[in-house]
C-alpha cells in the first residue's frame, strides 16, 4: 500500500508539473497573439519637415507610454491622398489621423476661418497664448459633430509670399499676379484684397505649377518653402507674415470613441508632448530654411508689414458671421 501510495503521489506531482508547463506555454502563446493597436496617420508633408518629425516623436512616445501595445503608422508625402482626401477618410473612419492646416477645415468647421484673418495676432507669443487657452481648446472640438476632432496644434509659423520673377515689397507688387492658395475662402479673400489672383492648387502639385508658370508664386512658411524645393523655382521670398494659421493634428471621431480610456489618455499625452517638441524644431528649421534659401540664390525681402495690414482691413469690416466677429473680439482681448 505504501508503494502504491508513493507511486500515486509521484504521478500526481509529475502531472501537476506537466499541466503547469502546458498552461504556461498556453499563456505565453496567448500573450504573443495579443492584438496591438495600430493607428494609421496620413499627411502631405516631406519627411524632413518639422511637423513630420513631431509626429514621429508622438509615435515613439505612444509606444513608450503604452508599453508597446499601441503605435502609429505614418504615411507622409500625400501617399494616402491630399489634405482634403485625408480629412474625408477620417470622417468615414477609414483613416485614424491626419495633419491638416486649419484653413483646410473651414468648409465644414466655419469657426476656424478666424485663423485665416490676416494680422489678427499681435505676435508669436500672443498666437500661442490663444492656442493654449480655453478658447483654443474649444476650437479643437468644433469638428466633433462632423466626424473629426483636434488633438493638438502644431506650429506652422507665419505665412509669406514667394514669387518667381517679380519681388513683392509692397501690396502693389502683387497686382495681377497669380498666387497659389489653399482651398480656403479666407486665403482667397486675403489674396484678392491685395490685388492678386488667388489660385487654389493641391500642395503636392504646386512645384510643377510653379515650374510651368501656371502660377507666379505662392504663400507659405520658410520650412515648407525649402523642404518642398520651391526655392529652385521662386527666387524672391517676402517676409510680410500676413497670417499665422496653425496646423491641426486631427483624429477620426469614430476611431477615437473606439479606443479605451487608457489609450485615449496616452495618445493625448503623446500628442501634447509632440507639440512642444515640434515647436522647438520649428524655430531651428525656420532660421535654417531662410539661410539655406539665401545660399541657393533666393533674395529674402524685409517689408513694411503695416502696408499689407492696412490693405486687408476691409476684410474685417466685411465679416458677417456673428460667431467670427465674437471670436475676433475674444482673441484680441487675450493678453500674452
Amino acid at each position: 500500500m505504501k508503494k502504491e501510495s508513493s507511486f500515486f503521489v509521484s504521478g500526481l506531482i509529475i502531472g501537476l508539473i506537466i499541466a503547469t508547463g502546458i498552461f504556461s506555454l498556453f499563456v505565453r502563446s496567448m500573450e504573443g497573439r495579443s492584438e496591438k493597436t495600430v493607428l494609421k496617420l496620413g499627411h502631405c508633408l516631406d519627411t524632413n519637415h518639422p511637423v513630420h518629425k513631431g509626429m514621429v516623436f508622438m509615435k515613439e512616445r505612444l509606444e513608450e507610454l503604452s508599453g508597446g501595445t499601441a503605435t502609429i503608422d505614418i504615411y507622409p508625402s500625400s501617399v494616402l491622398g491630399s489634405e482634403v482626401e485625408c480629412i474625408a477618410q477620417l470622417r468615414s473612419g477609414d483613416l485614424a489621423m491626419t495633419k491638416t492646416s486649419a484653413a483646410s477645415l473651414e468648409n465644414f468647421v466655419p469657426e476656424l476661418k478666424v485663423f485665416g484673418l490676416p494680422y489678427l495676432f499681435r505676435s508669436e507669443e500672443h498666437f500661442w497664448t490663444v492656442l493654449k487657452s480655453e478658447l483654443g481648446g474649444e476650437l479643437l472640438k468644433k469638428g466633433n459633430d462632423k466626424g473629426v476632432q483636434g488633438l493638438c496644434y502644431y506650429d506652422s509659423g507665419s505665412r509669406n509670399f514667394y514669387t518667381k520673377d517679380k519681388p513683392v515689397k509692397t501690396p502693389e507688387d502683387l497686382k495681377n499676379l497669380k498666387i497659389r492658395v489653399m482651398n480656403s475662402e479666407m486665403a482667397m479673400k486675403m489674396v484678392s484684397s491685395l490685388g492678386a489672383s488667388p489660385t487654389p492648387i493641391a500642395w503636392g502639385e504646386l512645384y510643377t505649377a510653379l515650374a510651368q508658370g501656371t502660377v507666379d508664386g505662392a504663400e507659405n512658411n520658410p520650412p515648407s518653402f525649402t523642404t518642398n524645393k520651391h526655392y529652385e523655382v521662386c527666387k524672391h521670398f517676402s517676409k510680410d507674415a500676413h497670417t499665422r494659421i496653425p496646423d491641426v493634428l486631427l483624429m477620426s471621431t469614430k476611431i477615437w470613441r473606439s479606443l479605451d480610456s487608457r489609450l485615449q489618455s496616452w495618445l493625448m499625452k503623446a500628442a501634447k508632448e509632440s507639440r512642444e517638441y515640434q515647436r522647438e524644431l520649428w524655430k531651428e528649421e525656420t532660421k535654417r530654411s531662410l539661410e539655406f534659401a539665401e545660399e541657393n540664390g533666393v533674395t529674402i525681402h524685409e517689408v513694411d508689414q503695416s502696408l499689407f495690414a492696412e490693405k486687408v482691413q476691409p476684410m474685417y469690416e466685411a465679416i458677417e458671421n456673428e460667431e467670427i466677429i465674437k471670436l475676433v473680439k475674444k482673441i484680441r482681448e487675450i493678453k500674452p
